[in-house]
């Protein structure tokens, strides 16, 4: 049986702050269990403030994490030195949301895909033209576009050179942070249709970080959702978008705008603010925020991500104490 390709186990990562001459602590990332299998996409969601961009720069590296493990193809890399950081490189790459700013306007398309084959490669000037044209080809521009400027080309084929530019160096793992929200709508169903197939085409493993969760639902066939740093549900994303378990999943489903004739008798309005990760709430992370509290427990006890069975994963005291009380009736005489 094949491993995960990325795992991990308790992940937590802390910031100081300051308030006055005291110091707390922001805890954006709280025990998160996560895994990636070979050649799959996995969508994270949540509120802005969630967690989902510090997880993907946790799993990348480019941020230490403060407790737990993170393992790539069964290696622990959470503290791997310098040089095997280095060397993870070539395995994992991101595409961030807003193209414009992910490129340098001082450089053409062609450095700019180049640039990681010139520091991870030795290739001649030739063999390293050839491969920014074939990366040009792959995401369906044309040589052409090598020598323009960013300035030069569309939103929508600036975000194709980064792309480009991800996949240089033949990665496992590719972290696609929110790369159509900056996108139009026409641009962004084209943009989508090419990363389905460009995952098929490479046997990428995507971590599909959105807001958006009709994007969600089209390219992802497995959904994480998160919140105040805390994974609340996962499972298929059929199944979680169709019939969620978690309040605050069902909430964020809520939200979304539908047709008059195809709005639901009744929904979950989610009310007020996310809370400040430096003031976190005791028990459920949600409590303050859900309508389907169900008493003290929730206020004092912090609910463990485990199995339902429909499958997938929930963390909520509604299906762990009707667990619980269903064993307890099994095991009375």
């Amino acid at each position: 049986m094949t491993r995960p390709l990325v795992q991990t186990d308790g992940l937590c990562k802390r910031f100081p702050v300051h308030r006055g001459r005291e110091r707390a602590w922001l805890r954006a990332v709280d025990d998160v269990d996560l895994s990636l299998w070979p050649g799959e996409a996995v969508g994270l969601v949540g509120e802005s403030g969630s967690g989902k961009s510090t997880v993907a720069r946790l799993l990348l590296h480019l941020l230490r994490a403060s407790d737990g493990v993170i393992r790539f193809d069964g290696e622990d890399v959470t503290h791997a030195p310098a040089a095997r950081i280095a060397a993870l490189r070539r395995e994992m790459q991101i595409v961030f949301q807003d193209p414009h700013a992910s490129l340098n306007p001082r450089m053409t398309i062609f450095r700019s895909i180049a640039e990681p084959l010139v520091i991870h490669e030795r290739l001649s000037t030739a063999a390293r033209r050839d491969r920014v044209a074939q990366l040009l080809d792959t995401v369906g521009l044309s040589e052409q576009h090598m020598y323009r400027y960013p300035h030069e080309l569309s939103g929508g084929q600036k975000q194709r050179v980064c792309i480009a530019r991800a996949v240089a160096l033949n990665p496992r793992l590719l972290v696609l942070d929110e790369p159509t929200s900056a996108l139009d709508v026409s641009v962004q169903a084209q943009t989508l249709a090419f990363l389905k197939d460009l995952q098929t085409r490479l046997n990428l493993t995507y971590l599909f970080i959105s807001h958006n969760l009709a994007v969600i639902r089209h390219v992802c066939p497995r959904v994480a959702v998160m919140y105040l740093g805390r994974i609340v549900e996962e499972g298929a994303t059929a199944r979680v978008f169709d019939r969620p378990k978690h309040p605050y999943t069902q909430a964020l489903l809520d939200a979304v705008p539908l047709p008059q004739a195809r709005q639901p008798d009744s929904t979950i309005e989610l009310k007020g603010d996310i809370p400040s990760p430096v003031d976190r709430p005791s028990g459920c992370p949600f409590q303050t925020r859900c309508q389907a509290r169900i008493g003290p427990i929730c206020a004092q006890e912090t609910p463990q991500l485990r199995p339902v069975e429909e499958g997938g994963r929930v963390a909520c005291h509604l299906y762990q104490s009707a667990a619980s009380e269903a064993g307890r009736t099994q095991q009375a005489p």
